[in-house]
């Protein structure tokens, strides 16, 4: 369901385009952004930086594309999102010793450190050459690609690093219960060699 009502503006905004053009697609995305934000606030759902951090770009970039009369800036819009996620993962680990992918699922799973490293190396080069891949379409080829593009390719680019990330996390994660049997064993040998 959370899948669905963040796809929500890509929707709306593929399925305006497909029906008028790129700027009354634009301004379909655009609304759409804003209705998310209003009916979380509404709902008193907890709205994420990822929320926040898109619907200023739609507004910027797709504000521009409208007033200008120029689809180049939402063309650009992706690229912006995708190399902004690069720079602040790629940021938070060399420049202040952070993994913020860590402080986000570091709860949820329990990796070791290289692993940590490698899974955020891996996500700033993802979003660093999709960003490109963006621009590389959206300059070589007609609108209508670039907008089936941007709705279905981008989408199945992630859907494919998501999966081979989760292959590649799984060789690394060990069983709740296995962690937990581990632990146990640690602490006793830790006692046992206390008491000795």
């Amino acid at each position: 369901m959370k899948l669905l009502f963040d796809l929500f503006p890509l929707v709306l905004f593929f399925a305006a385009y497909k029906f008028a053009d790129i700027y009354v697609a634009t301004g379909v995305a655009m609304a759409a952004s804003v209705l998310q934000i209003v009916w979380l606030l509404v709902r008193r759902r907890k709205i994420e930086p990822m929320h926040w951090i898109n619907l200023a770009i739609i507004v910027v970039f797709g504000g521009a594309t409208l007033f200008l009369h120029d689809e180049v800036f939402i063309k650009w819009k992706p690229t912006v999102l995708y190399w902004l996620f690069a720079a602040v993962l790629g940021g938070g680990q060399w420049l202040f010793k952070r993994n913020f992918l860590r402080s986000m699922l570091g709860a949820q799973i329990q990796l070791p450190e290289a692993v940590w490293s490698r899974l955020n190396l891996a996500w700033v080069t993802f979003f660093a050459a999709v960003g490109g891949l963006n621009l590389y379409v959206a300059y070589n080829w007609p609108t209508e690609t670039w907008v089936s593009f941007k709705v279905f390719g981008i989408f199945g680019l992630l859907l494919v690093f998501v999966v081979l990330q989760s292959l590649y996390l799984g060789r690394h994660m060990k069983p709740a219960q296995e962690v937990s049997a581990t632990d146990i064993a640690k602490k006793e040998a830790d006692a046992g060699a206390e008491r000795s």
